[in-house]
């Protein structure tokens, strides 16, 4: 997700910092971003720019939050993360707080949950579309600026933001993700299952 974000942002002209816990690594993919992006530690690319991008495993959340420390406190922070659970694709989490709860409470950032529902492939695409129609991607959250920037930078994706309510409804978005898997990985196309808008 990391990749593909990160270069679409990048073609579309923002400053892009690549960060992993091995930096010959982060180093690898800023250098696939083009000359403009730039690499570093944790840390680094967690105070960095006006939003950070939380693409990690679920296994690894809690180290990756343990490194970044107070970085993210009061920033805005896109949380893209599935802690979904194989075989079954039930929710890693449980009846308990969604991830992007976990993430705000643990790190008094600005979570925006969004950009949970395709897999990376689909982020590749330039423009991302359905059936020759923008993507449409669905947000939660309770700051109105850190809303704001990220409904810019799915706008500069050339996709469409939709708003999903507070962050209090990012575990519904979750186990859409879990529902919209789960569909997929049974070979049935999620979008069938939904009635069309007229």
């Amino acid at each position: 997700m990391a990749g593909a974000l990160g270069a679409q942002w990048a073609r579309a002209g923002h400053e892009v910092f690549v960060g992993a816990r091995d930096r010959d690594r982060a180093a690898k993919r800023a250098a696939e971003f083009g000359p403009g992006a730039r690499a570093g530690g944790l840390g680094e690319a967690a105070a960095f720019g006006d939003a950070t991008l939380l693409a990690v495993a679920y296994e690894g959340l809690t180290d990756v939050l343990g490194q970044v420390g107070d970085s993210l406190s009061g920033r805005t922070v896109i949380d893209c993360v599935n802690g979904i659970v194989h075989p079954g694709v039930t929710l890693a989490t449980g009846a308990g707080p969604s991830v992007a709860r976990r993430v705000a409470d643990a790190t008094g950032a600005h979570v925006v949950k969004g950009f949970n529902l395709c897999p990376d492939a689909m982020w590749r695409m330039t423009p991302p579309a359905v059936d020759g129609r923008r993507l449409t991607v669905p947000l939660c959250g309770d700051d109105a600026g850190a809303l704001a920037t990220v409904r810019t930078l799915i706008t500069d994706l050339g996709c469409v933001p939709a708003d999903a309510g507070g962050l209090d409804r990012a575990g519904v978005l979750e186990a859409t993700a879990a529902y919209v898997i789960g569909l997929h990985l049974a070979g049935v196309d999620p979008r069938s299952a939904l009635p069309p808008v007229d």
